[in-house]
């Protein structure tokens, strides 16, 4: 049925009916006309509005890092795009559904020079590099198959961000709309039997098989953990794939703990990772044959052709090479792969106060709760040494490394999963990039907690400058206010602790708060480096 409607009210009903009920956003004057259809339809949505671009960005991405869904966040056209755009570029190296809906100048004035408010050059440009998919509306009639297909895109092939930009003009304008109620029906690789038969015969035949895993393997985590058992193979990840299967199987290792592993290796089989370090590095020395399954056919090549490449849906592959392995088990493995495990703990006990307070988080975090990582000592020792139980619950950046970001997307992750413990870590670096969020946080009542480790430096670089650089510190000592004065100046409560038992007191008490957020910060002066593990 074709109503007459504002293109705002299309966009916003656009939203509504592909199930979206929390937006992250700022409104702005070329989103007058989304924001008042916001209003006129409250019932329906959740807005966090935000004190930041890059924190609405950052929230979507928790969101959507958190739940597997698509999330969508709103700015305003120019500085608004790029106060967004490392959170877009991180969404787009972490495999993100994220939608970044953006207003646009007047439509006659777009790339004109005009020097018109909030104008970029070719705005449309720069979201194409961001995401996998970015176009226009140029009328109201057009919003919802626009904003449907944004979400179509996310959910076809290798699941990355997409962009929508509509002129203020645009927005306010009213035209006949059909607004679509059909379900988005992404475009997916059929499945490669022949591919997945060869690699079934591939794996029975191989006497020591190591499984990768990257973030392509979240939704597949149940079938992966039992081809590990069926293969008795070592399920190795970095960041991404944390919590495909349970850190405390005998199966499930971070990728320094499998090295000795790879010596003897004849077979490797990397399910939606790229397994770029072992790429890179570990294949100098030895090269078994790898077998690769990803739904986007371009990563099979990145590094070097593997023997066999199967771009096959994940989630549908994994339990197809089970059915075709039916009945056969390698002999087990059990008491190697222990022993592999027991070394690495042995080898990476040095990393303290590191590893006392990443148990101390998992204790307190519960079999459910949400660890937020973060460029920081103790966020870099997670990737090593964070026990995860479950998929997605370990939040990281991926290879962009954004510093900052963990903060924003952590009250992302908690606004989308009220129903667990989530616990953000930080430095005081990062932690000052997005610190205006603790007003969103308080006036919005997100009870996240936050561990703010403070050694009152740039603490990764000044390591290096120590260790690599003879000394030569520069730009690394930093100046900062009295955290807990701050904090409570936003209303939020402030916590300290200065051993492990304090701070296992204050988590508990933080996550006892469930009106607001929480900080606890933690001074230190020196962490052992965890370069010696790279």
């Amino acid at each position: 049925m074709t109503t007459r409607m504002t293109g705002g009210e299309a966009a916003v009903l656009s939203l509504h009916n592909l199930g979206v009920e929390t937006v992250f956003g700022l409104p702005g004057v070329q989103n007058d006309w989304l924001y008042n259809a916001f209003y006129d339809h409250r019932d329906k949505f959740r807005i966090i509005h935000t004190r930041h671009e890059q924190g609405a960005a950052y929230m979507a991405l928790g969101a959507a890092l958190a739940t597997g869904e698509t999330s969508v966040f709103n700015v305003v056209p120019g500085p608004g795009i790029l106060n967004a755009s490392a959170a877009l570029s991180t969404a787009y190296a972490t495999n993100a559904k994220v939608m970044c809906l953006t207003g646009q100048i007047p439509s006659h004035k777009i790339d004109r020079g005009m020097g018109d408010l909030h104008e970029i050059n070719d705005q449309l440009g720069i979201l194409k590099r961001l995401t996998k998919w970015a176009e226009r509306a140029n009328s109201p009639a057009e919003i919802p198959g626009r904003i449907k297909e944004a979400f179509a895109q996310i959910g076809s092939g290798r699941p990355r961000p997409t962009a929508l930009e509509i002129p203020m003009d645009v927005l306010a304008a009213k035209g006949p709309v059909v607004l679509d109620a059909g379900e988005v029906t992404p475009e997916q690789p059929p499945l490669d039997e022949e591919g997945l038969n060869r690699a079934a015969e591939m794996l029975a035949g191989a006497e020591n098989v190591m499984i990768f895993v990257g973030s392509g393997a979240m939704d597949a985590s149940e079938a992966v953990r039992q081809l590990a058992e069926k293969l008795q193979a070592p399920v190795v990840a970095f960041r991404n794939g944390h919590g495909v299967v349970d850190s405390r199987s005998p199966h499930g290792f971070h990728m320094p703990a499998a090295r000795p592993l790879w010596a003897k290796t004849d077979v490797v089989l990397a399910i939606g990772s790229q397994m770029r370090i072992p790429m890179e590095k570990w294949t100098q020395s030895h090269r078994p044959e790898i077998i690769r399954i990803d739904v986007d056919p371009v990563s099979h090549t990145v590094f070097s052709r593997p023997e066999l490449a199967i771009t096959s849906r994940v989630e549908e592959a994994v339990p197809f090479l089970l059915e075709r392995l039916e009945g056969h088990r390698h002999p087990s493995r059990i008491e190697e792969l222990q022993e592999a495990k027991a070394a690495w703990a042995k080898k990476s006990a040095v990393l303290e106060p590191q590893q006392t307070y990443l148990r101390i988080i998992r204790e307190e975090l519960g079999e459910d709760g949400i660890f937020v990582d973060e460029l920081t000592q103790v966020g870099f020792a997670s990737r090593f040494a964070y026990q995860s139980y479950k998929p997605r619950t370990f939040i990281s950046t991926g290879y962009q490394g954004t510093l900052g970001y963990g903060f924003p997307t952590a009250l992302g992750v908690k606004v989308a999963r009220p129903d667990v413990p989530v616990i953000s870590i930080t430095g005081d670096g990062g932690f000052m990039f997005g610190v205006q969020e603790l007003a969103t946080a308080v006036q919005h009542k997100i009870p996240l907690v936050t561990i703010l480790f403070n050694n009152n430096q740039f603490g990764n670089v000044q390591q290096m400058q120590k260790n690599d650089y003879g000394g030569r510190i520069i730009a690394t000592d930093l100046v900062n206010p009295d955290f807990p004065d701050m904090i409570e100046s936003f209303g939020a409560q402030a916590l300290r602790a200065t051993d492990a038992t304090e701070l296992r007191a204050a988590i508990r008490r933080g996550l006892a708060t469930t009106d607001g957020p929480t900080v606890i910060e933690v001074p230190f002066e020196e962490m052992p480096s965890i370069d010696q593990f790279r």
